[in-house]
């Protein structure tokens, strides 16, 4: 089958009218002339701030530094409006060489106009405390505080003026140009199957099919596949791995995951008690549910192509994009009108970028562009209950994004932990609208199952992709590794999380390999777990005392990256930094494991 068949046999689902996202909200096309004249701008504007503001920042009052921020903020939302579209672009079609060329070429320009105003961050973080919380007393500066003291994390770590310009201007012909030969290589794969080729995307969605021989055909055919280009995916994966110990090292961080911790402004020791609180349940969470999924396949034991199989009697049937709309709108709305009004906007506008194609990026996201527009969210759907909850997921952080906007560009994004918290919470909102629904016994435990399996997709799976990356990058601080070797250390937190119940095989030795996190943003994966259990913490509390929680709920929505977690979970009465909010979490996983085990 070729890619364009591959439309055409999807199309032949009748998935209903799905949108193609609208991108004029930011630029005409690629030859837009106001993103030339928005480039050209902002480069004259970075030439003039850098002589206007260099070396000068100690001796500016409150006032005047304040509004040196506001320009700064001004100038590089700009360059991220620029990106953003490039990024979206590329996204959509990452097979197209005019396309490659276009994102590198305005990639390149961002970098090179950006380099200008890096001064401005490093200089802020040389001033003492005491010059700075005199400074502060302006309100001017005052309304940027956040910022601020998320700069200010980093200050230990900061390097001279030097090495940061050449760290930034070489990023582009080095971690950025690995992801995209990452990136470029994934999407140009193709995954033979019953005579077929299908695109990475549409062998992934395969292996949830109804029927065993398809799971099983797709699960060796992605393995097989994974494992031919094993080579340069190892190369990838090693290369990327030393260029952040090299840097790790320079700016004297205690652990690979530190900086990860640190950008995310949550504490080791936090981190820590999250993991290692997850690794602790896997008996009595994933160990046990898939000997209990064994037990319906009518085995002891689950070959790993049908741990995510639905179950026996499971007829999952063809939801249409129209459907989808109104199941996550209403349960939006159930919980909060505001909610839907603004998820609304993402159906009505040409926010949303729902169709696969060939070429086009896998998974989903939700990027939130810059304040001055807002956010545009891309799929892959394909019909299954699993798209359903993919798009109540990434509305979820598109609402986040939309009411974050109000804190302007440099406070508005949050860190990774609590911004998967929205998107969890949407899924969760969404999935107990379905359940309530649902009055067929056999349907709701198939949805109860299916939700289980996607929380421990959530959380334990990504709790064991974070030890993965640990033991990776321990053990390349210690030579390159081989293909095998990373295929070893894959296998080994791999049969650890899932447990015993799981059969695996060669080929799934090679799954690591199409894993978009580890590329792109090393040890990203453990915020999945933390919004988790976070939200299952959170929702808990909605269920015992709705009055008001709405409220505080989008409050907390509406700081954006203006509060830390501590603060922002303080009104629902949370603490992360307490290991029985954890376990709080996970228990309400191990609770739906109850209730399937008592429906036997």
């Amino acid at each position: 089958m070729t890619a364009a068949a591959e439309i055409k046999d999807t199309a032949a689902r009748d998935l209903g009218d799905l949108p193609e996202w609208r991108l004029a909200d930011l630029y005409d096309g690629m030859a837009c002339p106001r993103l030339k004249a928005d480039l050209d701008g902002a480069e004259k504007d970075a030439a003039a701030f850098e002589t206007s503001y260099a070396g000068k920042l100690a001796s500016l009052d409150g006032a005047a530094l304040g509004r040196a921020v506001a320009e700064y903020e001004r100038i590089d939302e700009v360059l991220s409006r620029a990106a953003s579209y490039a990024q979206l672009v590329h996204a959509g079609d990452m097979g197209d060489a005019k396309i490659g060329r276009f994102y590198q070429s305005v990639v390149e320009r961002v970098t090179d106009i950006s380099t200008k105003l890096l001064f401005f961050t490093l200089e802020l973080n040389r001033l003492d405390e005491s010059q700075l919380a005199d400074k502060l007393t302006a309100p001017e500066l005052a309304k940027f505080s956040a910022w601020l003291r998320d700069l200010r994390v980093f200050r230990d770590h900061q390097l001279s003026d030097d090495l940061e310009k050449l760290l930034h201007e070489k990023e582009i012909s080095g971690r950025s140009a690995w992801n995209r030969l990452f990136d470029e290589t994934l999407t140009g794969l193709r995954f033979p199957f019953q005579g077929k080729e299908l695109t990475v995307t549409g062998i992934l969605e395969k292996m949830t099919s109804g029927k065993r021989e398809e799971r099983r055909e797709a699960a060796k055919s992605l393995g097989a596949t994974l494992r031919g280009e094993a080579r340069l995916f190892s190369l990838v994966t090693n290369t990327l791995a030393k260029d952040k110990e090299t840097e790790d090292r320079w700016r004297h961080y205690p652990s690979p995951v530190s900086a990860r911790n640190r950008a995310n402004q949550i504490e080791d020791e936090v981190v820590d008690a999250l993991v290692n609180s997850v690794r602790d349940h896997y008996p009595r969470l994933s160990h046990r549910y898939y000997a209990l999924k064994a037990k319906w396949f009518g085995t002891d034991k689950l070959d790993y192509w049908d741990r995510n199989a639905p179950l026996p009697d499971d007829a999952d049937r063809l939801i249409r994009w129209e459907e989808a709309e109104d199941t996550v709108l209403t349960a939006y709305a159930g919980f909060d009108p505001r909610m839907a009004e603004i998820g609304g906007r993402f159906f009505r506008e040409g926010w949303i970028d729902a169709p696969a194609r060939p070429g086009k990026a896998s998974g989903a996201f939700s990027h939130p562009t810059v304040p001055s527009a807002h956010p545009y969210i891309l799929l892959n759907y394909q019909g299954r209950t699993r798209d359903v909850m993919t798009l109540a997921h990434e509305l979820g952080h598109g609402v986040h994004q939309v009411l974050a906007a109000e804190q302007g560009h440099l406070q508005a994004n949050t860190p990774l932990t609590l911004a998967e918290t929205a998107s969890v919470f949407g899924e969760m909102l969404t999935f107990q609208a379905m359940l309530k629904k649902e009055t067929d016994p056999k349907r709701r435990k198939a949805m109860l199952a299916g939700k289980v399996e996607d929380m421990l997709n959530t959380v334990v799976r990504q709790v064991a992709f974070h030890f993965f990356e640990a033991k990776l990058h321990a053990s390349r601080r210690q030579s390159e590794l081989t293909p095998d070797e990373i295929c070893d250390i894959w296998m080994e937190t791999q049969i650890e999380s899932l447990g015993p119940a799981l059969r695996f095989d060669e080929d799934y030795r090679h799954f690591w390999a199409y894993i978009p996190h580890f590329i792109h943003s090393p040890f990203y994966v453990y915020a999945y777990a933390f919004g988790d259990c976070l939200v299952n913490s959170l929702y808990a509390v909605y269920r015992e005392a709705e009055d008001g929680f709405a409220d505080r709920y989008l409050e907390m929505l509406r700081a954006g990256g203006t509060l830390r977690h501590r603060q922002l979970l303080a009104p629902f009465g949370l603490d992360a930094a307490d290991p029985a909010f954890w376990a709080k979490g996970l228990s309400m996983i191990a609770g739906m494991i109850d209730e399937l085990e008592a429906m036997e």
